[in-house]
């Protein structure tokens, strides 16, 4: 990746992970502010077992995970469950060696061919020392796992943050982990899917009747974030199709647009990116197509001040 499109490292205040209990052996680990690398993730455990969604990007911060688990009298995991692909949800997997790793057969597929790459785009994180381990148990369409007499629902809700999302839906509790396809006060970011597929994975979300929302970024909510998520896309949605028909590129389509009640989200760059994908939609390529990553990248730099992306991990 050339180094016009390489992101920076900071080192904000207040990023340090919180665990919060949802219900009896239900609990999110929130990892503020939710910006670029600060995911979220959540462990269920019953019948002498723990299932964990997701990691972190940082072995130091899959280190506080472990540590969140246990501290709670939980033991360590033997199941790991990944949203999907990218580095800040899956690098992690590695120092849970006893688990498990379990995700859809395109998330396996897509952590394969990322390999390190958060490491070509923030090169001044400190990762530590990060193998990457794929998932080793994959489905399809769904997947039901009993940890104790806690039943997690595993669901694919079609091409939309990524080719291979996965829903972990908890029905007794009424507990959805989204995974990015929310984004709790940042902004969608659609560039390695869909965004007609993600228009269609917020209806399979509101079908769940869910009470808790616990969002791939951002603080616990509930599912009033999922009008929110919705009015964005659709924001993105008519943006792209009047700028296309303009003759306008993605970026200068970023750069002109009036972001109005969305200028208040987080890593609001990630606009043009999304205008990428919705540009690729319409002009026929399939769902989740690859996109030429320095461009996009590019882009949102150049959205962001011509300063490179910040990552708080």
């Amino acid at each position: 990746m050339s180094s016009s499109t390489t992101a920076r490292a900071v080192e904000p205040a207040d990023t340090e992970p919180y665990t919060v209990p949802l219900a009896p052996g239900v609990s999110a680990f929130v990892q503020p502010d939710g910006g670029w690398c600060l995911n979220n993730a959540g462990f269920v455990t019953a019948g002498g077992r723990t299932l964990l969604i997701d990691t972190a990007a940082t072995e130091r911060r899959a280190r506080l995970l472990r540590a969140a688990v246990t501290d709670s009298g939980a033991p360590l995991p033997t199941t790991v469950v990944n949203t999907h692909h990218h580095g800040d949800h899956t690098y992690g997997n590695c120092v849970f060696p006893e688990a498990t790793v379990v995700g859809h057969t395109a998330c396996r597929e897509e952590t394969l061919a990322a390999g390190h790459q958060l490491h070509g785009i923030w090169p001044g994180v400190d990762y530590g020392d990060v193998a990457i381990t794929p998932a080793t148990l994959t489905y399809s369409d769904s997947l039901a796992v009993h940890i104790g007499d806690i039943e997690v629902r595993l669901i694919h809700p079609g091409v939309a943050h990524t080719v291979g999302d996965t829903v972990a839906w908890l029905p007794e509790q009424g507990i959805v982990f989204t995974g990015d396809l929310i984004f709790n006060g940042g902004t969608p970011f659609l560039m390695m899917g869909s965004l007609a597929g993600s228009l269609r994975a917020l209806e399979r979300l509101r079908a769940l009747d869910a009470r808790i929302v616990v969002p791939g970024h951002g603080p616990v909510t509930d599912p009033g974030v999922y009008d929110a998520t919705e009015a964005y896309l659709r924001y993105v949605d008519e943006l792209a199709r009047t700028s296309r028909a303009a003759g306008r590129t993605p970026l200068e389509a970023a750069r002109a647009a009036d972001l109005g009640e969305f200028a208040s989200l987080r890593e609001s760059e990630r606009l043009v990116a999304n205008l990428h994908r919705a540009y690729a939609e319409l002009e026929g390529l399939p769902l989740g197509a690859p996109l030429n990553l320095p461009e996009v990248l590019g882009d949102m730099m150049t959205m962001n001040g011509g300063k490179p992306m910040a990552c708080h991990a």
